[in-house]
C-alpha cells in the first residue's frame, strides 16, 4: 500500500503541474464523492456477501460437531457396558476360582474314599482267597468242631453271615467308586462351563474394545473433518479479502488519478459491445453467481465467468481501455485489470504470460495475455470478470 500511495502522489504532483493554469473541475470532486459514497455501499455489501458465503460452512461444522458429541456419547454408553462386562469377567473369574478350590477338595476326598475302598477290597480279596483256598472243608472242620447242635447252627450262621458282609463290603466299594466318578465329572463339567462363559464374556470385551476404537478413530474423523472446514473459512476470508484489498486499492487510486486530470481527459464508457475474451473457447465451464467451490467443495459466490481455454491460448481485451494493473497475486495468479471509463472495469485472471503493463492502452480484441492456471486454480482456464461501480457485475451483459 506504501507504494501505491507514493506512485498515486507521483502522478497527482505530475498531473497538478501539468495543469497549473487550470481550474479545479468542482464536478470531478462531486464525482469522487459520490464514487467514494458509492465504494462505501459496496464494501458493506461485500461484507454481507462474505457472511452469507460463510453460512453453509458454518452449518457444516455445526453439523460435524453435532455428529461428533452423538458419536462421543454413544462411545461412553460403550464404555459403561466394557465396565459392566468387566464385573461379569471378574465374578465369573471368582466362582471359577471357588469350583477349583471345590474340586481340589472334593478330589482329596474322593481318593481318600477310593483308598478305603481299595483297602476293603484288598482284605475281602484276601478273605475270599483264603475261604477259596480252604474251600468246603473249612466249613466242615467249623461243623464238626461244634459241641452241640446249637453251636453248629450258631458257627452256619456265622459263615452266613460273613459272606453277606463280603457282599455288602463289594456293593458299597462300587457305590463309593460310582459316586466319586459321578461327583469329578460333576464338577469337571462346573468347571468347563464357567470356562466357556468366560471365553464369551473376553470374547465380547474384544469385541467391544474394537467397536469403541472404530468409533474413536471416527471421532478423529469428525474432527479433522471439522478442522479442514474451519481452515477453509479462514482461507476463503484471506482470499476475498487480498483479492478485495488489491483491487480496491487499484480502484481508490484510479479514482484519485482521474480525480486529478482534467475532464477533457477523463476516459468514458461508450456503451460498446464487449468482444468475447478467449477466442478459442467460446462456452462458459462455469457462469457467474452461486456455484459449488472447486477446492473448498462447499457453495460459494462466483464473481465473474470461467472460460476453460487451453493453456497458452490468446486472451483478449474485451474492449478498448486503459490497463490500471497487470501484476500478480496468489490467488488471481497473473491478472490484468483495464479501465474502460465510467467506473467500468474488466479483469483478466489465471494468465500464463502477459503482454501489457499498466498505463498501456489497449483496443478491443487485442491479445494482452494467454491463457493459463496460476495462483488459485485448477486447470488452465480465464477467469474473466466485471466490475461496475466498484461492484461486480455479470459479465454476460456486455457481450
Amino acid at each position: 500500500m506504501g507504494c501505491i500511495a507514493v506512485s498515486l502522489m507521483v502522478i497527482m504532483t505530475n498531473g497538478i503541474a501539468g495543469m497549473a493554469d487550470e481550474d479545479a473541475d468542482i464536478d470531478a470532486l462531486q464525482a469522487s464523492i459520490e464514487e467514494k459514497e458509492g465504494e462505501l455501499d459496496q464494501l458493506e455489501e461485500e461484507k454481507n456477501a462474505l457472511l452469507a458465503g460463510r453460512t453453509n460452512i458454518e452449518n457444516i461444522i455445526n453439523g460435524l460437531e453435532a455428529a461428533q458429541s452423538e458419536m462421543e456419547t454413544y462411545v461412553t454408553e460403550l464404555d459403561n457396558q466394557l465396565l459392566s462386562i468387566q464385573s461379569n469377567i471378574d465374578n465369573l473369574n471368582q466362582l471359577i476360582a471357588e469350583k477349583e478350590a471345590e474340586i481340589v477338595i472334593a478330589q482329596a476326598e474322593l481318593e481318600e474314599a477310593e483308598a478305603v475302598a481299595v483297602a476293603q477290597y484288598e482284605a475281602m480279596k484276601a478273605r475270599i482267597q483264603f475261604m477259596y483256598e480252604r474251600g468246603d472243608n473249612m466249613f466242615l472242620e467249623m461243623l464238626v468242631s461244634a459241641d452241640s447242635f446249637a453251636d453248629m447252627l450258631n458257627k452256619a450262621d456265622y459263615i452266613e453271615q460273613l459272606s453277606a458282609y463280603d457282599r455288602r463290603m463289594l456293593e458299597e466299594y462300587q457305590l463309593v467308586v460310582q459316586y466319586a466318578q459321578l461327583c469329578r465329572e460333576e464338577l469337571q463339567a462346573e468347571a468347563e462351563l464357567l470356562e466357556e462363559a468366560m471365553a464369551a464374556a473376553e470374547a465380547e470385551q474384544e469385541s467391544m474394545n474394537l467397536l469403541i476404537a472404530e468409533k474413536e478413530q471416527q471421532i478423529i474423523a469428525y474432527q479433522t473433518d471439522i478442522d479442514t472446514q474451519e481452515a477453509a473459512i479462514r482461507e476463503y476470508d484471506e482470499e476475498i479479502a487480498a483479492q478485495n484489498e488489491i483491487i480496491e486499492a487499484l480502484e481508490a487510486q484510479v479514482a484519485a488519478e482521474r480525480a486529478a486530470l482534467a475532464e477533457a481527459n477523463r476516459r468514458r464508457y461508450d456503451g460498446g459491445i464487449f468482444i468475447w475474451p478467449a477466442p478459442e473457447y467460446t462456452r462458459i465451464s462455469s457462469p457467474y453467481g452461486w456455484r459449488m467451490h472447486p477446492t473448498l467443495g462447499v457453495d460459494k459466490f462466483h464473481n465473474g465467468v470461467d472460460l476453460a481455454a487451453p493453456g497458452g491460448s490468446p486472451i483478449l481485451a474485451a474492449y478498448d481501455g486503459e490497463v490500471v494493473a497487470a501484476g500478480y497475486s496468489s490467488s488471481m495468479g497473473n491478472y490484468v485489470m483495464i479501465d474502460h471509463g465510467d467506473e467500468l472495469y474488466t479483469i483478466y485472471m489465471h494468465a500464463t504470460t502477459i503482454f501489457v503493463s499498466r498505463g498501456d492502452t489497449v483496443t478491443r480484441g487485442e491479445q494482452i495475455a494467454t491463457v493459463g492456471t496460476t495462483g488459485r486454480s485448477t486447470g488452465n482456464h480465464l477467469h474473466f470478470g466485471v466490475r461496475l461501480n466498484g461492484q461486480y457485475v455479470d459479465p454476460m451483459q456486455y457481450i
